[in-house]
């Protein structure tokens, strides 16, 4: 398929040659497919932001290049990029109303002002702020500003359309809403978008494949599924997932029909050789030190299995978070009923070696998943 985006090299670096230089994008490589949805995740200050910026033309490029359909446009002006943008902060026009604000962005376009006002209408039905149309942007809230703004860029026929933090001031109830009407909306217009978000939940409904970024580098490209199933390494597998994935330092211990991973002094979790292929096994038992991933609602609790005590019990309406102490740290279990131990109650939980995520302790790399090679 066709790259609608390439970022080559990309780096950005503030306050350069100075005591105060922060690289905060690490030489990005990046290519968003035509008609692809890519949300940019992670936490505060991971470098999302700044790319963000950066493919806009908010923030020069420090090295590397930034093409749109094979055409180089990190040195233009970023009126002359063919982006589109919905900014955090709103950015609408002050003394033009909302219908006017959402309708500049087709000026360009040289419409005929009845094909203006349904298109206009259209997107504000979308984001439900027709009874807003004519007032002002100081006479509105927040989310609705923010709704307005996203009306404006959407609405553009662009080459590139970038969205920052699209939904953040919208209630929970509004934006659960809104995207799948979003999504359904880029899809159907055949619009290529980038998003920036910290919400995990924003990311997995709305984009195609997510880019996860810490520290200025990124961790990991790749669909939803495969960066909640397949995890590059061990930021990726403990940043996705709520809860978070559970992690424990291990020693593996290969024998012909055994494979033993020795958590603590007194649990280990044993199996048979044949759960895992023999190049894992070749490989971990020369490993001086591994880390061992499972997803909470992995964690099963049976009649037989290893001992763990519970100290918190959540029900949250559909499932219940149980954390407990296990291997001498913590273990989280999602159940998806109302379950009752109580806090001081013993336990017993099982882990199914095609549940198991194995890292490099070193490296974090990501050695396996479900027991075969990664």
């Amino acid at each position: 398929m066709t790259s609608q985006l390439h970022l080559k090299s990309v780096n950005k670096r503030y306050n350069p040659g100075t005591d105060h230089e922060v690289h905060a994008v690490q030489d990005l490589d990046l290519e968003v497919v035509r008609g692809e949805i890519v949300a940019l995740l992670g936490s505060s200050g991971c470098g999302k932001t700044s790319t963000l910026r950066m493919i806009a033309g908010f923030e020069e490029v420090s090295a590397g290049e930034v093409l749109i359909d094979g055409r180089r446009i990190d040195r233009l002006a970023p009126a002359k990029r063919g982006v589109a943008m919905a900014f955090e902060g709103y950015s609408l026009y002050p003394p033009l109303s909302i219908r006017e604000n959402i309708a500049f962005a087709l000026k360009s376009e040289k419409l005929p002002q009845s094909d203006v006002d349904n298109r206009v209408e259209q997107i504000a039905a979308l984001l439900e702020i027709s009874d807003i149309l004519d007032k002002r942007p100081n006479a509105i809230s927040g989310g609705q500003q923010q709704r307005a703004s996203l009306g404006r860029a959407l609405i553009r026929r662009a080459d590139l359309h970038v969205l920052d933090e699209p939904m953040g001031q919208l209630e929970p109830q509004l934006r659960a809403i809104l995207r799948g009407r979003i999504k359904h909306y880029i899809k159907e217009h055949e619009l290529t978008a980038i998003l920036v978000t910290h919400d995990q939940t924003e990311a997995n409904a709305l984009a195609d494949r997510i880019a996860v970024m810490e520290g200025g580098v990124l961790q990991q490209f790749d669909t939803p599924e495969h960066l909640k199933n397949r995890p590059a390494n061990i930021f990726t597998g403990a940043f996705i997932g709520e809860p978070p994935m559970n992690l424990f330092s291990a020693v593996a211990g290969v024998s012909a029909d055994r494979v033993e991973l020795r958590l603590s002094a007194d649990t280990a979790l044993s199996y048979p050789a044949s759960a895992f292929s023999e190049e894992l096994r070749q490989r971990i038992q020369h490993d001086d030190g591994i880390m061992i991933g499972i997803r909470p609602h992995s964690v099963q609790l049976t009649e037989e299995g290893l001992p763990a005590e519970v100290f918190a019990n959540q029900w949250l309406g559909d499932q219940t978070h149980i954390a407990a102490r296990f291997a001498g740290a913590s273990i989280v279990s999602v159940v998806h009923d109302l379950a009752l131990p109580r806090p001081g109650d013993q336990i017993k939980v099982s882990i199914a070696a095609d549940d198991l995520h194995i890292f490099d302790t070193k490296s974090g790399d990501a050695l396996s998943h479900g027991g075969s090679l990664a």
